[in-house]
């Protein structure tokens, strides 16, 4: 009943942006300015009770939340392409000592072990300790994520799943789909456990 009652993502939306959009194609934002991500996924709609959760661990250190939102994410994941590596969205080591841990990485670690996938939390790593985007405007937003993630491996002609928390406006995510790709990835995935939508707009 509970897991029924989550604001599931469901709408018909952009399958570059997950943006609800009536007739799930490409949305107008991606189609003027194509990120360096090819898709992505998301779980849920960031409202009531994700908005409650996804603090909670990421800023509160509530361990015990990230096996339920990444049984969440790995359900909404049930037809998507498999990848050859699943990264998640990287701290920057100051912020890791302040938070205690990555919380994407912990996500990461339930929906890899449920759907059987390699996790590399090793490959990215971020290299500029940024302000939070919370608050800011898109451009805001790039500026502040610009050079903001480096890439040690060579991942020539992999697909790679990025997983984070939630999607805003995508920024840092098309930023670390750059650095991916820049490393040689063919593909990159965003995998979300919670998309943010404009205020007014049906789930």
């Amino acid at each position: 009943g509970c897991r029924a009652d989550l604001p599931w993502h469901r709408a018909p939306a952009c399958p570059q942006c997950a943006q609800p959009v009536p007739d799930g194609q490409p949305c107008g934002a991606c189609l003027r300015h194509p990120p360096a991500f090819d898709r992505t996924a998301a779980a849920l709609v960031y409202r009531f009770p994700a908005d409650r959760m996804i603090p909670r661990l990421k800023y509160h250190g509530q361990l015990a939340l990230a096996p339920a939102l990444g049984a969440c994410l790995a359900d909404a994941l049930a037809d998507a392409p498999r990848p050859d590596r699943v990264v998640p969205m990287p701290l920057h080591p100051a912020r890791l000592r302040e938070r205690g841990c990555n919380h994407a990485t912990e996500i990461a670690r339930s929906v890899t072990r449920r759907l059987g996938l390699p996790l590399d939390p090793e490959s990215c790593r971020r290299i500029r300790d940024t302000p939070p985007q919370m608050g800011l405007g898109h451009d805001a937003r790039r500026r502040n994520l610009r050079g903001a993630f480096a890439c040690s491996t060579d991942l020539g002609g992999e697909r790679i799943a990025v997983v984070d928390d939630v999607m805003t406006t995508g920024t840092s995510l098309d930023e670390l789909a750059a650095a991916l790709k820049r490393a040689g990835a063919a593909e990159v995935d965003c995998w979300v456990v919670a998309r943010a939508l404009p205020p007014g707009e049906p789930a």
